[in-house]
Parts: structure tokens; C-alpha cells; sequence
């Protein structure tokens, strides 16, 4: 991306009043919007299975498809914000958002499902970008945007604690399709507000929008994370070989692509930056860890442990609680101390809290399940506010953009490729449990496929049968959730160690 950010009159007045915190409180609506809506399908999932009946695979499609556009569209709609204006690319996106959450809650099959959910992916790539460009070129007092990033990720962690909590009491009450309408409300707010109160920012020389690098780009990204399920799932073979070769040709076509345009959709020369560099990987490596755990979560809580929907979002809040709070004085912590001892203090954190997960057991007391809750809250709150504020602060204000969609792509990836890998680890070793002698071939199958469906199948047996099929579902999907965490506890701790030495010597500015 080329050329020097346009900054407006309004921008100007608004970086220079505190109007810019009003703008800022629109522009976090926008990451609610997101953080609601990826929140509350964990705790949805149940119904759906119940009600669309899909099949594992589908079950994960759904839970995943999501994230899977997101991440191939991300660095394509930053680069289109750039160049059409954020504040226009974030309105339009938030109308396109609310009104995809509405397919989503009348989807009447898996297959309509999967495609409302990758519909909300390319909706939910035009919000992520913007919001954080804006941000960069709103606030240009190092502290107040380290503080406006904090406020920023405060918000989506705010958005994660009230998406279970509404779902919940919402699920109780009505049909699971409406978590998906309070999207509505928000959006809403956002659009009628966004639009006087929110300054436009784009590049005035931007170039042209490259197509061939936005297909390259979400080619690249499907295939690869595609291939990544497949093989975890089913291991490998001529269509996951396939979709890989074809994934990794795309991207490295994107990359060389962009290292000869005049006007790339991204500069490639941003990762010569170590501190960005080490940022974004640690990003994709935090939320890799802990996403296919958090995914299934949900269901250990009102599945394994029997809680009510509403229960279970109230089970989760320490970890959104912590979040917040770690989230509004990370950049202060940061200054004070330096930006690798807090990621990576954060980030092992996190992993130390993800090993005691290995000891999880249906008879698990919510104390322990709190606490390690809480401190994963505080190490991600901690990791992913300054590792925001470092590669928002790595470039200039011409390329915020840019440098907002990898930030996001590496988030959305990873969140993919967490539900991917370790997701299918858990529906692997939960698929292997033996059903009681004389299950019907059918209720085996059903019983198979989800916990969900062996829930439903067990209510259909005589008494004794059923509850000996629950039980052994129940102890296989706990084996999978112990499994999932030690390999996100593996994960997470290597990555701690390798921000202590990527970010040496990195400092947000004073």
C-alpha cells in the first residue's frame, strides 16, 4: 500500500476533541457485533444439532466455516477499506452483518446453515479491518491509543462474557435461532451513530483493488485450512493432498504477486518488522491453542455437567471478566516492565491454566474450572492488547490497514486451525467410544457423530441402555477435551518462549 493516509477535517476534529472517544465507543460495537456472535454458537450448538441434525463433520463446518472465510477475505476487504474509505466499509459491513444473522436464524438445514455462516464470514471481513485502522488514525497519543486498543479488546472479551449470558437466558426462553437476531439492535446502533460520529480515513492514492490477489488470497487460505481438517478428521489422503498443493500454490502466488504490484493488498515488507513479525505469530499461535478448546467448552458445561444454557454462559464469565481487566491496563504494565515479559508472562500463563485442564472429569468442581478460566482471561487479555498495540505501532499510518488485517487474519486463523486440528482431535478420540451391546445400528451412528446426538439418542433407549450410552459418550468426549487441552498447553508455553526472544527489545512509544 502506497501513498500517505488521507486525513480529513473531521478526522482532525475528532483527534483533537473528545468526540474521538464517542467514535471510539461506535467503532467497539463493531467488535461486539463479532465477539457476541462467535460466543453464543458454542453455546447454540446443542440445539442445532438437535434440531438440524448434522453429521460431526457438518457440526464442525459450522462451528468453523466461519472463521475459514473470515481469514481468506481479511487481508482483501482492509485492503478495500484502504482504498473505498473504512468508515464506508465498516457501515456497509454492519448491514450486511445483521442482516446474514438473520439467514443464520432460520437456516432449516446443515447444509443452509454452513453457507449462512460462511455468508456472515465475508460480512464479518469487512467490520474486523476497519475497526483498528480507525482507531490508528483517530487516536495519535501513544498512550491514549494504547489505552483506545485496551478499551478495543476490553470490549470484544465484554462481547464474549454478554454472548453467553444473553444466549443463554435467549435459549431458555425461545428458539436457538435467536441468538442470532440480537445482532440486530447492535448493528442498528452502530449504523445510525457510526455514521455521524465516526471520521472517514482512506488512502488518496491507493491504486487499483488487484482481483486476482483476493482470489488467490481466499483460494490460498480455504485450501490450506481445509486440508488441515481433512487430515485431522480423516486422515491423509488424494483430496486433502490436493487441497494443500492447491492452497500453498495459491498463496505463494500471492506473495510473489504482491512483492511485484505497484499498489499490493498487502506490503510484504511489513514482516521484516520483528516486533510485527513476532506479534501476529503469537497471535496465531495463542488463539490456535486455545479455540478448539473453547469451542467445546460449552458443551462440556451443559452436555457433560448437565448446566443450563444460561448456567454455562454465567460458568464463563471470569475468563471475559479477566480479559477486561487485563485488557485496560496492559499498555501501562507494558511501559512499566517491558512488551515480552507481558506477552510472555500472558501467553504461559495461559498454558499453565490449560495443563490443569488435563485433569478435567465429569465430576470436575466449578472452582477449579473458575480459576482457570479467570487466569487464561488475565494471559490473553495481556498478550493480545499489547501484541495489538505493537503491530499497530510498527508502521505508519498509511499502512494501518494493512497492518490491522494480518493482526486479524493471524486471529482468524488461528481460530480456524484450532477448531480444525484440535477439535477434530476431540470428535476423533469421542467417535472411538464402544455403544452397550445391542444399541441399534442407527442410535450407534446418531450416538457417534456428537455428543449432542448421543444426548438425544440415549432419550430414545430404555432406561438402563441409555444411560449406560451417555455415560460412555460422555467419559470420551472428556478424554478428548483432556487431550486437546495438553496439546494447547504444548502449544501455548512454546509460544510464550518464542515471544521472549521475537520481541526483544520491543517498546510501545511513550
Amino acid at each position: 500500500m502506497t501513498g500517505t493516509s488521507q486525513r480529513t477535517p473531521a478526522a482532525e476534529v475528532v483527534a483533537s476533541r473528545p468526540a474521538r472517544w464517542l467514535a471510539l465507543s461506535v467503532l467497539v460495537l463493531a467488535v461486539l457485533l463479532v465477539a457476541v456472535d462467535a460466543t453464543v454458537l458454542g453455546l447454540a450448538t446443542p440445539y442445532i444439532s438437535e434440531d438440524l441434525k448434522p453429521s460431526g463433520t457438518q457440526l464442525l463446518w459450522i462451528g468453523d466455516v466461519y472463521s475459514f472465510v473470515i481469514a481468506g477475505l481479511l487481508v482483501s476487504m482492509g485492503s478495500l477499506g484502504d482504498r473505498i474509505g473504512r468508515k464506508k466499509l465498516l457501515l456497509v459491513g454492519a448491514v450486511a452483518f445483521g442482516a446474514v444473522s438473520v439467514l443464520n436464524a432460520y437456516a432449516t438445514t446443515p447444509e443452509l446453515m454452513i453457507l449462512a455462516r460462511a455468508l456472515l464470514g465475508v460480512a464479518g471481513a469487512t467490520l474486523m479491518p476497519s475497526t483498528l485502522a480507525l482507531i490508528r488514525n483517530i487516536f495519535h497519543d501513544p498512550r491514549e491509543r494504547s489505552l483506545a486498543i485496551g478499551i478495543w479488546g476490553a470490549m470484544a472479551s465484554a462481547g464474549a462474557a454478554v454472548g453467553p449470558v444473553v444466549g443463554g437466558f435467549l435459549l431458555e426462553h425461545f428458539w436457538w435461532g435467536s441468538v442470532f437476531l440480537i445482532n440486530l439492535p447492535v448493528m442498528a446502533i452502530l449504523v445510525v451513530v457510526g455514521a455521524k460520529l465516526i471520521p472517514e480515513s482512506k488512502n488518496p492514492v491507493p491504486g487499483p483493488w488487484d482481483v486476482l490477489s483476493v482470489v488467490l488470497s481466499l483460494v490460498g487460505m480455504i485450501g490450506v485450512v481445509y486440508a488441515v481438517k481433512e487430515a485431522a478428521a480423516h486422515g491423509f489422503g488424494l483430496g486433502v493432498g490436493a487441497s494443500a498443493v492447491l492452497g500453498v500454490a495459491a498463496l505463494v502466488w500471492f506473495v510473489r504477486r504482491q512483492l511485484t504490484l505497484q499498489a499490493p493488498l498487502l506490503n510484504m515488507h511489513l514482516f521484516r518488522n520483528r516486533g510485527f513479525s513476532g506479534a501476529v505469530l503469537a497471535d496465531l499461535l495463542t488463539i490456535l491453542g486455545l479455540a478448539g478448546l473453547v469451542f467445546f467448552l460449552s458443551q462440556f458445561l451443559q452436555l457433560v455437567q448437565g448446566r443450563s444454557p444460561f448456567e454455562a454462559g454465567l460458568a464463563e464469565l471470569p475468563a471475559a471478566v479477566g480479559a477486561v481487566v487485563a485488557g485496560l491496563i496492559a499498555g501501562t504494565v507494558a511501559r512499566r516492565f517491558s512488551v515480552r515479559s507481558v506477552v510472555a508472562g500472558g501467553l504461559a500463563a495461559v498454558g499453565l491454566a490449560l495443563a490443569a485442564l488435563t485433569t478435567l472429569s465429569q465430576s470436575t468442581g466449578y472452582p477449579l474450572l473458575g480459576v482457570v478460566l479467570l487466569v487464561v482471561g488475565v494471559g490473553a487479555g495481556f498478550s493480545f492488547t499489547v501484541t495489538a498495540d505493537v503491530i499497530l505501532s510498527s508502521v505508519p499510518k498509511e499502512q494501518a490497514g494493512a497492518a490491522s488485517a494480518v493482526s486479524e487474519t493471524a486471529y482468524e486463523l488461528g481460530t480456524a486451525l484450532g477448531i480444525a486440528l484440535l477439535g477434530s482431535i476431540v470428535t476423533g478420540v469421542y467417535s472411538g467410544f464402544t455403544v452397550p451391546a445391542g444399541t441399534p445400528e442407527d442410535v450407534a451412528v446418531a450416538a457417534h457423530d456428537s455428543l449432542g446426538g448421543a444426548v438425544e439418542a440415549a432419550s430414545g433407549l430404555p432406561a438402563a441402555q441409555g444411560d449406560a450410552l451417555l455415560a460412555g459418550a460422555q467419559s470420551a468426549f472428556v478424554d478428548g477435551l483432556q487431550l486437546a487441552a495438553g496439546i494447547g498447553a504444548v502449544v501455548l508455553l512454546a509460544t510464550s518462549v518464542a515471544a521472549w526472544f521475537l520481541l526483544r527489545g520491543q517498546r510501545l512509544e511513550q
